[in-house]
């Protein structure tokens, strides 16, 4: 399977698991237009978009196929977001320390000393 394969399965998934949340939130009263969905391959993007089925993707599980149901029916709209962006790595590669934290504070998180955490734990304690 290739990396663009690869994006574009777990697009499909990403695509379920929000559709999921939408439901759950349209239960609770919040009612979503397009669903914005961002991905680092445009070559994933790209399948999602184009109708016609091509011989490159024709192998690819039909369950698969999902992400472009969805992007057809103008329920999830696809964005490319660029690696220095991509807030997902911080949970899926080995980043430098640097990195690391840029993610963190960009997710609105903090990165605690180990004293801040020696701290926090006899507080609590």
């Amino acid at each position: 399977m290739s990396s663009a394969e690869a994006e574009y399965v777990s697009l499909s998934a990403c695509c379920a698991q929000v559709l999921w949340m939408r439901t759950q939130l349209t239960d609770y009263g919040f009612y979503f237009d397009k669903i914005p969905m961002y991905c680092d391959s445009k070559a994933a993007i790209t399948i999602s978009c184009n109708p016609v089925q091509h011989s490159r993707t024709k192998h690819i599980n039909v369950r698969y196929h999902f992400i472009k149901e969805n992007v057809e029916k103008g329920i999830v709209e696809l964005f490319f977001v660029g690696t220095e962006y991509q807030l997902a790595d911080l949970f899926t590669k080995a980043l430098p320390v640097e990195r690391f934290q840029y993610l963190v504070r960009r997710l609105g998180m903090r990165c605690l000393t180990l004293a801040e955490l020696k701290a926090l734990a006899n507080e609590f304690a």
